[in-house]
Parts: C-alpha cells; sequence; structure tokens
C-alpha cells in the first residue's frame, strides 16, 4: 500500500505540474488587451458604440484567425464612467496583467494623467482622434500614439473647409467664429490652434465653455444669439452634442453653420434630434456601414455565432467603425512587432510600443484587413506617432450622414512648429529630454 501511495503521489505531483506547465504556456500564449470603457453616465451613448466595437474586433480576429500567428487575444473591460480617477484606478489594475500590449483610454483627461506613468511602466498610449496634440511628436513622447488626428489638425482642417467655403482664407477676416465647447482638457485642446489661425487670417475668435456633461447649455446659446457668429465650432461628447444641436434649433441659429469635431458627428449625436440637426455638419475620420469587409467579418465571425458585444444593427455605426480601427491599430502593432522580435510570441509592452512606432499600413495592407475605404493610409516613425493628418466633412441631411468634402490635409507648416514648441516646453516643465537618435534603432 505504501508503494502504491507513493507511485500515486508521485502521479498526482506529475500531473499537477503537468496542468501547471500547461497553464503557464496557454497564459504565456496569450495577448492581454485591457480595455477602458464607459457604458454608464452621460457619456455612455458614445462610449458604448466605440467599446463594442474594439472588444468585436478582436473576437473576430480569435474566430478568424486564431488570434495573432497563433497567439491568442485576451481583454478585460474597466469601467471608466469617463472620469479620470477611475481611469487611472483601472490602469494601476491591468498595467501588470500578463502579455498586456497597450492602452486605449478612451479620454482626454485620463491621457494626460497617464502620459507621466507609462515611461515608467513601459506601456503605450494608443489615443485615436485625442489626447494630446503635442503628443505627435515622437522624439518628446515615446509612449504616446495620437493615431490618424488630433484636435490640433482637426481644429486647422475645419478652418481650411471654412477659408474654402468664404473663397479664400483671406475672406474669413473680420468673420465671426464662437468655439462652444466642453469645459475640460478635451473641450480646450483645439484653442492654441485656433487661436494661431485668428492671428493669421483675422477673424473673431469666441470661446464659449460648456460644464461637463453639458446637459445645460441655455446660458451658451443666448451669448451665441447675441453675438451672431458665422460659424460655430462645437467641441462636444456624449449628451452635449444632442443638447447643443437641440439649443441651436431653440435659438434659431443654422445648424447649417455648425461644425462639429469627429466626436460629435456620429449616430448617437443627431438621431434624437432627426430633422432638427439637418444641415449640421462635423469632421469624419472614418466612413461608416456594413458594406465593408472587416463589418461583414465581424458579422460573420461573431455576431452570427451570438457572440457580439452589443446589438447587431449598430454594428457599422460611426464610432463602432472607429473602435473597430482601434483595435486594429493595436493587432497590427502586436502583428509588426513579432516580426521582429518573434513571430507567434507575446509581445511585451515595450515591444508593442515598437510596433506602433513602426507601422506601415498602405492601401494593400488596408485592403487586405478588410478596411477597404474605411480610412485612409496610414505610417508611423520615430518622429511621426500620428501617421495620418487627414479627415473629412460630412453633413447629416436629417436622416444619414454624407460625405460633403475630399480628404483635407492639416496644414503641417503650421503645425509643425507649434508641436515642436508645445513639446520642448512639456518636457521642459516636467524635467525630461528628447530621445536620442541612436533610440529609434532600438
Amino acid at each position: 500500500m505504501k508503494v502504491r501511495n507513493v507511485i500515486l503521489a508521485v502521479a498526482a505531483v506529475a500531473a499537477g505540474v503537468s496542468v501547471m506547465s500547461t497553464s503557464a504556456f496557454a497564459q504565456a500564449k496569450e495577448q492581454f488587451f485591457p480595455l477602458l470603457s464607459y457604458r454608464t453616465g452621460p457619456y455612455a451613448p458614445n462610449g458604448v458604440p466605440w467599446a463594442n466595437g474594439k472588444q468585436d474586433y478582436l473576437k473576430m480576429v480569435n474566430a478568424r484567425d486564431g488570434g495573432i500567428n497563433g497567439v491568442k487575444i485576451t481583454f478585460e473591460e474597466c469601467e471608466t464612467g469617463y472620469a479620470t480617477d477611475r481611469g487611472v484606478e483601472c490602469y494601476e489594475r491591468l498595467k501588470s496583467r500578463p502579455g498586456v500590449s497597450l492602452f486605449d483610454p478612451q479620454a482626454t483627461g485620463i491621457t494626460f494623467a497617464l502620459t507621466e506613468k507609462v515611461p515608467h511602466d513601459k506601456v503605450p498610449l494608443i489615443t485615436l482622434g485625442y489626447g494630446l496634440s503635442v503628443a505627435q511628436d515622437g522624439m518628446a513622447f515615446k509612449w504616446n500614439f495620437p493615431m490618424m488626428g488630433s484636435y490640433w489638425t482637426g481644429a486647422d482642417i475645419l478652418i481650411q473647409y471654412l477659408g474654402k467655403k468664404e473663397g479664400g482664407l483671406d475672406k474669413l477676416k473680420g468673420k465671426k467664429i464662437t468655439l462652444v465647447y466642453h469645459d475640460s482638457p478635451f473641450g480646450k485642446e483645439p484653442i492654441p490652434l485656433l487661436q494661431e489661425r485668428a492671428r493669421m487670417h483675422g477673424f473673431d475668435l469666441q470661446l464659449i465653455p460648456v460644464t461637463a456633461p453639458g446637459v445645460e447649455q441655455k446660458s451658451a446659446w443666448l451669448q451665441v444669439r447675441q453675438s451672431k457668429p458665422d460659424y460655430v465650432l462645437l467641441w462636444g461628447w456624449g449628451v452635449m452634442n444632442s443638447t447643443a444641436l437641440k439649443e441651436a434649433q431653440a435659438t434659431g441659429y443654422p445648424r447649417e453653420k455648425m461644425y462639429g469635431v469627429w466626436w460629435a458627428g456620429a449616430e448617437p449625436d443627431v438621431k434624437d434630434v432627426g430633422e432638427g440637426a439637418k444641415g449640421y455638419n462635423a469632421l469624419a475620420l472614418n466612413t461608416s456601414g456594413q458594406e465593408p469587409k472587416v463589418i461583414q467579418d465581424i458579422l460573420k465571425y461573431v455576431h452570427a455565432k451570438g457572440q457580439g458585444t452589443g446589438p447587431k444593427d449598430e454594428v457599422g455605426q460611426v464610432l463602432y467603425t472607429r473602435g473597430a480601427i482601434i483595435g486594429m491599430l493595436g493587432v497590427e502593432a502586436v502583428r509588426r512587432a513579432q516580426e521582429r522580435f518573434g513571430k507567434g510570441k507575446v509581445m511585451t509592452g515595450e515591444q508593442v510600443r515598437w510596433g506602433l512606432e513602426n507601422l506601415n499600413l498602405d492601401q494593400k495592407r488596408l485592403d487586405a484587413l478588410g478596411f477597404t475605404g474605411v480610412m485612409r493610409p496610414l505610417s508611423t516613425s520615430c518622429s511621426d506617432h500620428m501617421g495620418s493628418t487627414w479627415a473629412r466633412v460630412q453633413t447629416w441631411d436629417g436622416k444619414k450622414w454624407n460625405f460633403s468634402s475630399d480628404f483635407i490635409q492639416a496644414d503641417e507648416q503650421i503645425l509643425k512648429p507649434m508641436i515642436k514648441a508645445g513639446a520642448d516646453k512639456y518636457l521642459a516643465d516636467k524635467k525630461m529630454t528628447r530621445r536620442p537618435g541612436t533610440d529609434c534603432q532600438s
């Protein structure tokens, strides 16, 4: 019996080791994507489709491709409510998970707070179309990636568009342009660029802050009615956007003279206003609809199996598609990193950072990924962490969005000196220095 017990004990230990080894191996073969989100509160109508698109894309890559070169994708959502302190808590809780890839803070305020933390933790931040505008400068911000545009590029594109509409930028002289903005880091971010453009072209810039979350705007629109601006730029998010459109309608301000940032140009912003928002314009970084192959693949591999994160009829909406783009950029950064550090291996945050810095998503690659027509090609480098500075203007016809311009590129001659000066000031304030050129090879 004693011999038999010893044999059983050895077998049990061996089995335990086998289980632990299998578990450790499985864990080692998982690339973890922390998903900060806000499905509650006044920003939920916009935050939910964005979060759903990110999550469904990751599910689709697992189901269709078996992960990233055999590495399974895992993820976990953490609710921030769009609050900076809760966003930091989510980051601190998830940053040490094995195989952590990158963080998409999904809020400019959270991005500001995490920017000081990620260099120490060696985890990159991807802030598609938001965050710090000066973070385009990769030599100053090694860990920040404001992909596809910033609030400076967005504001610049809108001024270019309005100038063309007036017959030339010189025709903006003497015009009144009012910025109605969310009184937060997000809403304040475009102000330096608009002030520079106002100085260059001689238009009168009026700034009207709206207290978060933006459900009370009567005083703001009373100011608009009194000043009668030629154009209103809307830098809103969540409930602020639909409220602004309703107040504009109530005060008689023409919606066709209103131009929103790309976070104020989605279905939740206009669907409750309907015909009342007709003529309203907003920037667009991406298309919408269920026609693109990537959206069809999500419907086929995720929703058709009952594994969709949200309602099927919301798949392909503006913010949902943007979420899918963010998911794709993260996956492609891992894939790019594997090309250098080991195909089929789990990448560290530092390796994923290198992947984000060395993306080359040309049209051929976007076509292969199913993103034909969804977005413009994107290419990053050590010095350029944005990769693309283009956007279009779209107009709401009362039922759907229609593009009303071709792609417009932000003016780099104006932006580059501002970005460098802003980045240098940030570094000086934080007592930090720029990356040496040799760091670009590492």
